[in-house]
């Protein structure tokens, strides 16, 4: 904990794009729990707590705090941690916070989700709801608040315990001074002026934003996306986490980018003929494999920076003879050389292999490779 930066959990490469996740009002970081881990193999998941709440200092806001100063102290989060640029996600608070940063700050959103949220949060009462809620949690405390979670957060018959501890442990001065943002928050005359590709997901039993807040708010950003969770209350991630996901995934290209870049490194390495030639020979029953091997070994490993392509050529090459995949190895051979192995690194290779994989191995080895650069003269 600091007292200048909001707490924060870190997860996925370094070199992959920043998205950042916004938490709800009375929860942690630990709200996405189900569905970072995922969103980690093709993001650098960064993900954050308000102020008071999980790691989060409550000397970081005061009474009388805004939307704005939450997304302030976001954006001092993303400069500490050198992040210019990031895609957005972020739940009921979270996702207002989300909202007024595409609004605001536009240069700094690239792309944008917002679930159980809304552009004004004045429910029945209006303002005076939250501004009630802030003068009893400041005389009162959170307690009172945790005996209601479930009934507020999730469907009948469904809880997380660790989400309403987290509500109980909220500290009351950060917790009331998030309620009076929430009570001046409207966003609703500046939503035509948001750009990022928006993504609005909706939670069907949700009572404390009900869908009709989320229709509110893809129908006035221009171009954006709205998705019904049936089955999800306020807490979509936490009760909903797969179709939660799968919706992330598809907005931010997670799966599909990931199969995109895969395709295009694996064209580099192997060559566009038998890429083609692999494609080709593509059936109903083999797609789903091929599109694995796509998105996994050449969308997520072999774009990995931290090994160089020669690197990983000589790590191919090492394990396919210690397998004895003559027919893979020949492949791999071409490939090399489109990494930029000469033929005598290729043959050191071999040779090294040998050493701990056995002659015989090393032999077989040393006749695909000979026949495969015989055929470069």
């Amino acid at each position: 904990m600091t007292d200048t930066l909001l707490d924060h959990r870190a997860e996925g490469p370094a070199s992959a794009p920043p998205l950042l996740l916004g938490p709800s009002l009375g929860t942690s970081s630990a709200l996405w729990d189900r569905v970072a881990p995922e969103l980690s193999i093709s993001h650098r998941v960064i993900r954050w707590d308000l102020p008071g709440h999980g790691g989060s200092s409550p000397d970081l806001i005061g009474p009388g705090a805004t939307v704005a100063d939450l997304a302030d102290l976001v954006l001092a989060l993303a400069d500490s941690l050198g992040v210019e640029r990031f895609a957005y996600a972020g739940v009921s608070l979270g996702g207002a916070v989300g909202l007024h940063l595409a609004v605001h700050h536009p240069e700094r959103v690239s792309s944008l989700a917002v679930l159980c949220s809304s552009a004004h949060f004045d429910g029945a009462n209006g303002a005076q709801g939250w501004i009630e809620r802030a003068a009893r949690v400041r005389a009162e405390g959170v307690e009172w608040l945790a005996g209601t979670a479930d009934a507020r957060w999730f469907t009948p018959g469904f809880t997380v315990p660790e989400l309403v501890e987290d509500q109980r442990r909220a500290d009351p001065g950060a917790y009331a001074a998030c309620c009076d943002a929430l009570a001046s928050y409207d966003l609703r005359g500046e939503l035509s002026r948001i750009g990022a590709p928006t993504l609005v997901v909706a939670g069907r039993e949700d009572p404390a934003t009900p869908p009709a807040h989320l229709r509110e708010i893809a129908d006035a950003v221009p171009g954006a996306a709205l998705v019904e969770l049936p089955g999800a209350s306020h807490l979509a991630p936490a009760e909903r986490p797969e179709a939660v996901l799968t919706a992330l995934r598809g907005h931010f290209g997670g799966a599909a980018g990931g199969a995109r870049r895969g395709m295009a490194v694996r064209r580099e390495v192997l060559g566009d003929a038998h890429v083609d030639r692999a494609q080709a020979r593509q059936t109903a029953f083999t797609a789903r494999f091929q599109d694995f091997i796509s998105r996994y070994a050449w969308g997520e490993v072999w774009t990995d920076p931290t090994l160089s392509r020669r690197e990983r050529s000589m790590v191919t090459l090492t394990a396919l003879v210690a397998h004895g995949h003559d027919e893979e190895l020949a492949m791999h051979v071409r490939a090399a050389r489109r990494n930029g192995l000469t033929p005598e690194e290729i043959g050191a290779v071999l040779l090294q292999v040998g050493v701990y994989c056995g002659v015989p191995a090393a032999n077989s080895a040393f006749a695909v490779a000979q026949r495969v650069l015989s055929e470069e003269t």
